[in-house]
């Protein structure tokens, strides 16, 4: 190819010649100096192009960039100078890109140190590289596996180093039976003397914080109940969602969208939500804000420590943040007297240090940490505070009870037991529906992940801020339809107590229970019959009474509707009227007004001398009145279900399914070979039906406030109907209808 490119242009050079040559000669002057000499040219360097790396600026400037600081310097003057492989994960991108398998060794472990010189800070292959890009788990020290999608980057270091897990573990280890004596050393097995010490879970671990009781990052003692993940709100429940990921900084600017107040991060010390009721730490101040709260539960704490460790443990102990290992003793050194019990108040008290931004990751999480360990020490903390309201308590069985099924709770209970589950189902169209087998179907929604309580936006309409969704009815168990509000024509219209029935109306109804014992006769034990369960605080089928059919009904009975409470002041009939909003708590000075009391247990309605329990007292509480009708109906079921039935029965109202088999008639339901509580099976129609009864007037504690008359009724039928005398009652009567 080269000759013939060569051969061609030799040709073209020689036509050129030719036809010069050939041409016309043109006379020309003949030159006076030499032609000038041609310009330099310059030879082109090839440069490579300037690459603008993203963020640079942001990066830094943070932390993640600060290679001159402790976390990055610690090792300097080591012999080796070297991080070791069970820090270097997290102390130097080396470490990282290893642990990740990011430098093609196997993934899960730091296979190698890395010389201290190269600890140059966290840089940007250490989160930008092709493993990172697909990385979505997180293993935890406690061994949970979380999912988190671009915060697992975060996570990985931003976890401890310890949890409940391995606290429990060392005090296994030692056989540390006792929890208040020291426990003698023990030879591991390289043949090394260890001691029972403390445990400590290490730096900035926001994240074991963030998802409290789900990765175990705070010592839970057995027994108790803790707070899962904070979701705080829609699109501020991960760690880039307040964090900017190159600077670290809080994005401020966006808390003070709802935060009045907030214009650095010293003033989010300051906030306080209104989920947050409670007076935490018992100083009397329930406006301060979450971060001074956790403060005053710390002081508490270590004033506890330093007690137990002198009268109990037998040594002065005193707490250095800054040096470790922080609990020391008198003379200065490591503290020496570890007991179990000590050790789990401290490494909780630790928790709450090492995670600067606790307040704001899990602050009911590090709350309940701090109130348990006080409270394990002997300390008093009757004035302390460690629950939240109902919607807000996310420590509690309405919100935990599915974190043993992959926090996943079912689609029949999502409505109320989700943050999500309520705007879903008003956004689906939702209803409540009940099948031909006396089924309670709820439709618009499905299985959703567990909350950790309710959000603003769980009654707050997200989209018009902070407009509550407007509810003009709700569709009951019973398949009627209601509301709290009818315009002018008596159709039904939006009221915001509606939304508080959407869930607190129960599960079942007089229809459900129809539909159930169908075709089964009323005497017949029938073991393939389980117990219907109305479900916790309907007050909504209460207040509504009949209309709501919430109770069983008798059909040749008639029942009151809806309890219209007048006051002076004006109607108090609505849940808005006689309760907080978000505390949830009864506005008990509005009963004083016309009761004279603010003890709701010593109320009765003005005028009311009627003796309903027949004990010829008429000045009693209202309360009084229903106690003494729910204890006749008891003793009427335990008759009728060791006589008629043919197997006696006890109630356990903490325990599902509430009634059980009590052969050996002890107060106390039986055992099967499991030791497990043996259910009642032995129902009849007639029997279940008095039960579920008597369950409603004892899931509704505020019954005899919000309906009594109704739930009076109730009682008594089935008294009646399961044979009773009720000659000395006195039934509410109904209107006719």
């Amino acid at each position: 190819m080269t000759k013939r490119i060569i051969t061609i242009g030799t040709m073209l050079i020689g036509i050129g010649l030719l036809v010069v040559a050939c041409a016309t000669p043109t006379p020309t002057a003949a030159p006076t100096s030499p032609p000038p000499p041609p310009e330099p040219t310059s030879v082109p360097v090839a440069t490579e192009p300037e690459v603008e790396i993203p963020y640079l600026p942001n990066w830094e400037g943070s932390a993640h960039n600060a290679v001159d600081t402790e976390p990055f310097r610690h090792w300097d003057e080591d012999d080796p100078a070297e991080v070791p492989t069970t820090c270097a994960k997290c102390h130097s991108t080396a470490g990282y890109r290893d642990f990740l398998g990011a430098d093609g060794s196997e993934a899960g472990a730091v296979d190698a140190a890395v010389p201290a010189a190269d600890a140059q800070g966290i840089q940007c292959v250490a989160c930008h590289n092709p493993v990172t890009l697909s990385k979505t788990t997180v293993v935890f020290p406690s061994g949970v596996e979380i999912t988190a999608g671009d915060d697992t980057r975060c996570m990985e270091c931003h976890q401890g180093r310890e949890s409940k897990v391995s606290v429990d573990k060392q005090i296994a280890d030692f056989n540390a039976t006792d929890p208040d004596a020291i426990p003698a050393p023990i030879t591991d097995a390289q043949g090394n003397e260890r001691r029972f010490g403390f445990r400590n879970v290490h730096y900035f671990a926001a994240a074991a914080t963030l998802y409290g009781s789900m990765v175990h990052g705070g010592y839970e003692y057995d027994g108790k109940t803790y707070d899962a993940k904070n979701t705080h709100v829609e699109g501020y429940a991960t760690c880039t969602g307040c964090h900017d990921q190159h600077t670290l900084e809080v994005r401020v600017e966006q808390c003070a969208t709802c935060h009045e107040g907030v214009a650095s991060v010293e003033d989010l010390k300051n906030v306080r939500m209104v989920s947050s009721n409670p007076d935490y730490d018992g100083d009397g101040d329930t406006e301060e804000g979450m971060y001074y709260e956790v403060q005053g539960l710390q002081e508490i704490l270590l004033a506890e420590i330093q007690k137990y460790a002198t009268e109990k443990a037998g040594a002065e102990i005193q707490y250095d943040a800054a040096t470790y290992p922080y609990f020391l003793g008198a003379d200065g050194e490591a503290y020496p007297n570890w007991t179990p019990r000590l050790l789990k108040a401290t490494y909780n008290y630790q928790v709450s240090q090492k995670d600067p931004g606790a307040f704001a990751h899990g602050n009911k999480y590090i709350v309940q940490l701090l109130f348990d360990s006080i409270e394990d020490l002997g300390g008093d903390v009757s004035g302390l505070a460690r629950t939240d309201a109902g919607h807000f308590a996310g420590d509690t069985l309405p919100f935990r009870d599915w974190d043993g099924d992959d926090f996943t709770v079912p689609f029949r209970c999502v409505k109320c037991h989700t943050a999500q589950g309520m705007p879903t189902f008003v956004e689906n169209g939702g209803s409540v529906v009940v099948d031909s087998r006396g089924n309670t179907v709820t439709t618009g929604v499905g299985a959703m992940p567990s909350s950790n309580g309710f959000m603003c936006t769980t009654c707050h309409n997200a989209e018009a801020f902070p407009e509550r969704y407007a509810i003009t009815q709700v569709t009951f168990p019973s398949g009627r339809t209601l509301s709290f509000a009818k315009d002018a024509e008596g159709a039904n219209v939006a009221d915001d107590s509606n939304l508080c029935i959407l869930c607190h109306q129960g599960r079942e109804s007089s229809t459900s229970v129809n539909n159930y014992l169908r075709g089964k006769e009323d005497d017949t034990p029938d073991a393939s019959l389980s117990f219907r369960n109305i479900h916790y605080l309907g007050a909504g089928a209460t207040l509504f009474g009949g209309e709501a059919a919430g109770g069983y009904q008798y059909a040749d009975k008639t029942y009151v509707g809806q309890n219209m409470h007048a006051a002076p002041t004006g109607a108090v009939n609505k849940c808005k009227d006689c309760h907080d909003v978000h505390a949830l708590e009864p506005k008990v000075e509005i009963c004083a007004g016309c009761h004279g009391t603010d003890q709701v247990e010593e109320i009765r309605a003005p005028g009311d001398t009627v003796d309903y329990d027949g004990d010829g007292n008429t000045t009693e509480g209202t309360k009084g009145e229903m106690e003494t009708l729910a204890e006749a109906l008891y003793a009427e079921i335990q008759a009728y279900a060791e006589a008629t039935a043919g197997t006696p029965i006890v109630y356990d109202s903490h325990s599902y399914p509430y009634f059980f088999v009590d052969a050996d008639k002890n107060g106390e339901p039986d055992k099967n070979d499991e030791g497990a509580s043996v259910r009642y099976n032995a129902f009849t129609p007639r029997l279940m039906r008095a039960a579920y009864n008597y369950q409603y007037s004892q899931k509704d504690p505020g019954a005899f406030v919000h309906n009594p008359k109704y739930v009076f009724e109730l009682l008594i039928d089935s008294i009646a109907d399961l044979g009773g005398d009720v000659s000395a009652y006195t039934r509410p009567e109904a209107p006719a209808q």
